[in-house]
């Protein structure tokens, strides 16, 4: 009840919020993706202009009109919802001369027509969709009907309006002809207008531990390309940096500039995030959530990564939540897919991430390079014990696993996790 008339009063007190102050709005939305691309387009916009994008997981009906106002979650406290309140009144009585030009907006869709609520609370006027998959399909229940809600950000542009699509993805690019506005296509493949080419993770040896700076590419269009560096792991910080120089070229920035303003780009908080372990081990933190796709892409990193000869690559996979009756097959087809990753030793944590355990097994990873258990809690304390100096260990699951947890039991500097890791805040910490 509480939640409900909360939704009511933050949608009206927001919609009158952009109706006074009339920022444009940029949003974005996908399976997998978005908050790298929405960091990616806020550092590159902010170059030029005044900004705000949406913080933390801020993304739903409630998150969006936080974003709006400028406000974080309070979480359940009435007094901190009161305050948020009245600085939504203070924006609409006084106005704020330093209220943001554009708005760049997460929107994510758990439930059919999240979107559209989304999209009548704030419209966008450029979209940037980034990629389609087996995500939320409890919901969904196919991936074409997770195609069908994403297309809305497309649907709802207007005219003079700006859709910036994954040309690799192609159930997003077909969305091009879902809209009225104009599109601007990003990715690998010849077809993108904006395409990264010569991609390769920067990698070193220093004072006998390794060393990843990131990933390095060239982004090219037309007939011109520049060279980018960003402090992201793997082909989802390109995409973003792509999906950035996209939007940004349509504003009128020159390569070179998106390039300058990329190099200032670090991957988010349980995203894809390198972190140094404890016994001079690497960590590849990915930790915020999970689902087919995300961790084929976190595979795919792990793999090109060099470790010495006696060091071992570990993943610790937690269950993949919210994928419906695709859920068991889409754990089995991990497991066989783990089996020819490269992959020296996998722990499992949760009753579905023991399927993974199981495929993979029947697939030809020995029994003793397998370890399962019901909880992160049980996993950290096992693992605190089992990786030796050089070690590289991706760590993603579901945020319902917690696999931040883990993270956190391994990583060097345990007293920075609230600035490093997820979920380090309030009813999280308490569960």
């Amino acid at each position: 009840m509480f939640r409900s008339i909360l939704q009511k009063i933050l949608y009206l007190l927001s919609r009158a919020i952009l109706r006074q102050y009339q920022p444009e709005v940029i949003g974005i939305t996908g399976s997998v993706g978005k908050t790298a691309t929405k960091e990616a387009v806020s550092l590159v916009l902010g170059g030029r202009f005044n900004v705000r994008a949406s913080q933390a997981n801020n993304n739903n009906e409630i998150g969006v009109p936080l974003a709006i106002i400028g406000a974080a979650a309070p979480e359940s406290s009435w007094y901190k919802w009161g305050a948020v309140l009245v600085e939504a009144l203070r924006l609409l009585w006084r106005r704020d001369p330093n209220y943001p030009e554009i708005l760049i907006l997460e929107m994510a869709a758990d439930h059919p027509g999240d979107l559209l609520y989304l999209t009548k609370l704030a419209p966008p006027s450029s979209s940037i969709i980034t990629s389609v998959s087996a995500t939320h399909l409890e919901f969904f229940k196919t991936v074409k009907g997770v195609a069908r809600e994403k297309r809305v950000l497309a649907e709802r542009l207007p005219k003079n309006g700006l859709a910036v699509l994954n040309a690799d993805d192609p159930l997003v690019l077909a969305m091009s002809e879902e809209t009225k506005a104009k599109v601007r296509t990003f990715g690998f493949s010849a077809a993108a207008e904006v395409r990264i080419i010569e991609p390769f993770l920067k990698q070193d040896q220093r004072q006998g531990q390794l060393h990843i700076s990131g990933m390095a590419a060239k982004l090219a269009q037309g007939g011109a390309a520049v060279p980018v560096v960003i402090g992201a792991l793997g082909k989802p910080g390109l995409y973003a940096a792509a999906a950035a120089a996209s939007l940004a070229l349509a504003k009128g920035f020159n390569l070179l500039e998106i390039s300058e303003r990329l190099s200032l780009f670090q991957g988010a908080p349980g995203r894809l995030r390198l972190l140094p372990g404890i016994k001079y081990t690497t960590i590849i933190d990915d930790s915020y959530n999970s689902s087919p796709l995300a961790v084929e892409a976190a595979l795919e990193i792990l793999k090109e990564i060099k470790v010495e000869e006696s060091a071992e690559r570990l993943v610790v996979l937690g269950d993949m939540l919210e994928l419906g009756a695709a859920s068991e097959e889409a754990h089995r087809a991990l497991g066989g897919r783990l089996a020819e990753a490269g992959v020296d030793f996998l722990v499992t944590v949760g009753q579905l991430a023991r399927i993974i355990g199981d495929e993979a097994r029947k697939r030809g990873l020995e029994e003793s390079k397998i370890a399962v258990f019901e909880d992160s809690a049980q996993a950290g304390r096992f693992l605190q014990n089992k990786i030796e100096a050089g070690d590289v260990i991706l760590v993603k699951g579901s945020q319902g696993v917690r696999m931040e947890k883990i993270v956190k039991e391994l990583m060097a500097e345990p007293l920075r996790a609230e600035e490093l890791l997820v979920r380090q805040y309030g009813h999280w910490l308490e569960s």
